[in-house]
């Protein structure tokens, strides 16, 4: 069986091909080869249970209860969170509805093509998925390159089961690795297309990408797709893409690790009054949505959380900077005047103001298009102009 037999046409999901071919029309341009690809290959049997974020935290949705809203959520260019912390949504009870951080998805069709176009994919790549999730992007790929030429792995068992079931369900059978990526991994080939980001580079990618053979990943914390190409003394050469992406990062287990001192530090940012207090000659940014600037200030001092909360006139706003070293921030804009607060032993803010500040000098922030240099273990440089930034040293 093949994708295009996954739904018998008296079936009442046969509506899926219209929907796909829709999704395909508006993610992809007219003469594209992903077009017909995306138009053949189902995406509701990868995703029949998933996490709806709601007001109140995530709530559990069933394909079956209600299949008009499966097939609108599951044909739409966007994420579905299909494990939240350690609970999967094939595992939820009916109505199950809980708090916490996304731990694997499906990620949204048009990024995962734009991310397979970056890698320059021909009729003879061989390629290593990381990140299986749902096994969706899987799919694209066997369809793409044929099964023989796919390896895709996962930390979690259940992801890379459920995916294997599916994809055999629509009748591709790929590799599976269950493994740690950032790991050793046992695989040769020419493109490593990552869908979870990394810092630094893992070695074992390097080590498995053949001379010459494309890497195409994002590096955790930041929205910079990096395209790199392996070199002859075992390191790659490349550059960061006038393209955006962010993805979960890797990690090593079934749940990412506990963050309470850094909790602790944010809870401290929203009531304490600051060992510095300052006016600010900037408006309160809501920095997570400002991609470029938060990458910037990731590169700068990674690891910061941000908080932004805004009222119900709009008008009055307030941002939370912490870091698990204990330095926070609580910038206030009331009235249209902005005040700061600040403790630990770093003044975070400044470091805003200096990436603001190079914005507005510059005109742009320098990471785009800057040249990248990956080391043979992974250490990642970057350079454009007189700007350079080293990350995973």
């Amino acid at each position: 069986m093949t994708s295009t037999d996954a739904a018998s046409e008296d079936s009442p999901m046969h509506s899926w091909r219209d929907q796909a071919r829709h999704l395909a029309g508006t993610m992809t341009p007219p003469g594209s080869r992903w077009r017909e690809l995306v138009a053949r290959t189902p995406r509701h049997p990868f995703v029949p249970r998933w996490w709806a974020s709601t007001q109140d935290g995530w709530e559990l949705r069933v394909g079956n209860d209600d299949h008009e809203r499966w097939l609108a959520a599951a044909y739409r260019d966007w994420t579905l969170v299909a494990r939240v912390s350690g609970v999967h949504a094939d595992h939820a009870e009916p109505g199950a509805r809980l708090q916490g951080a996304p731990t694997s998805s499906s990620t949204l069709p048009g990024l995962l093509v734009s991310m397979y176009r970056h890698a320059s994919l021909d009729a003879r790549s061989t390629v290593l998925d990381v990140g299986t999730g749902t096994g969706y992007g899987t799919a694209l790929l066997c369809a793409r390159l044929g099964q023989t030429r796919v390896t895709t792995i996962d930390v979690d068992p259940y992801l890379t089961e459920a995916a294997d079931r599916r994809l055999d369900e629509i009748g591709y059978h790929p590799a599976f690795l269950t493994a740690d990526a950032t790991g050793p991994i046992d695989w040769k080939g020419d493109r490593i297309v990552a869908t979870v980001g990394v810092k630094p580079i893992p070695a074992s990618w390097l080590h498995g990408l053949r001379t010459g053979g494309r890497l195409v990943t994002t590096i955790a914390g930041t929205s910079l797709i990096i395209t790199a190409d392996k070199q002859e003394d075992g390191g790659a050469a490349g550059r960061v893409e006038w393209d955006r992406a962010g993805f979960m990062r890797t990690r090593s287990g079934a749940d990412y690790p506990a963050r309470g001192q850094l909790l602790a530090v944010l809870a401290r940012a929203r009531v304490e009054d600051g060992e510095q207090v300052e006016a600010s000659p900037y408006p309160v940014m809501d920095v997570v949505e400002a991609w470029d600037v938060d990458t910037m200030m990731e590169l700068l001092a990674p690891g910061i959380e941000h908080r932004f909360i805004t009222y119900d006139d709009k008008a009055d706003r307030v941002a939370l900077m912490a870091h698990e070293d204990g330095s926070w921030v609580r910038a206030e804009e009331r009235g249209g005047k902005v005040i700061v607060h600040q403790g630990g032993p770093r003044r975070l803010h400044g470091l805003l103001d200096r990436v603001r500040e190079q914005w507005l000098r510059e005109g742009e922030l320098p990471i785009r298009g800057a040249r990248v240099a990956v080391s043979p273990a992974g250490v990642i440089s970057l350079k454009r102009g007189n700007w350079t930034a080293t990350v995973g040293e």
